[in-house]
């Protein structure tokens, strides 16, 4: 059994034992009224939750950048929409088939350089006071239709000269806003 799971049951028959405690079912306010209590206990508490998240992070670093793909309701094309904030999405792998990506006064990071790209693909991009920074993978074209008032695209990706390689086509409109395509 993994530690997260022992720690897991621990705190749930912590609680149910709490609540036991205080519907009269069980008396243990003894063990409560014990000195070692007072100081033991909490500092028992802290240092076994913060050992879990220590070690959590160790494990795997990225846990807390990752967020689920916004999927569309075709189940291939993702849909991520952003209003006075930022979200990050990276592909570990999975499959892309496009998406629509819009930016009001926010901000998207993607990442596709994991990400499987067999065809061409289409990535709609709007964006008013906001930014999109797409990192794309070495293996496929990007070409860039741009219709930007103060704003722009950058298009930093590096070219193939491979005709059978995939098209990445991105469509971008902004408005005081832009996009930064980089490998």
């Amino acid at each position: 059994m993994k530690l997260r799971t022992i720690i897991g049951l621990l705190l749930i028959v912590a609680g149910g034992w709490k609540l036991a405690n205080m519907w009269n079912i069980v008396d243990n306010d003894w063990l409560w009224s014990q000195p070692w209590t007072v100081y033991v206990a909490p500092a028992l508490l802290l240092y076994v939750g913060a050992g879990t998240i220590v070690n959590s992070f160790r494990k795997d670093p990225d846990q807390w950048l990752r967020r689920p793909l916004p999927i569309n309701e075709d189940g291939k094309r993702i849909n991520c929409s952003v209003h006075y904030g930022g979200d990050e999405y990276i592909y570990h792998g999975e499959s892309f088939h496009g998406a629509r990506l819009d930016a009001f006064c926010g901000g998207i990071r993607m990442d596709l350089r994991e990400a499987t790209i067999t065809e061409d693909e289409e990535i709609e991009i709007c964006t008013f006071c906001g930014g999109i920074e797409l990192f794309v993978p070495k293996t496929v074209n990007v070409v860039v239709k741009s219709r930007s008032f103060i704003g722009a695209v950058g298009n930093h990706a590096a070219r193939i000269v491979d005709p059978k390689a995939p098209c990445l086509h991105i469509i971008a409109d902004n408005f005081l806003g832009g996009v930064d395509i980089k490998n």
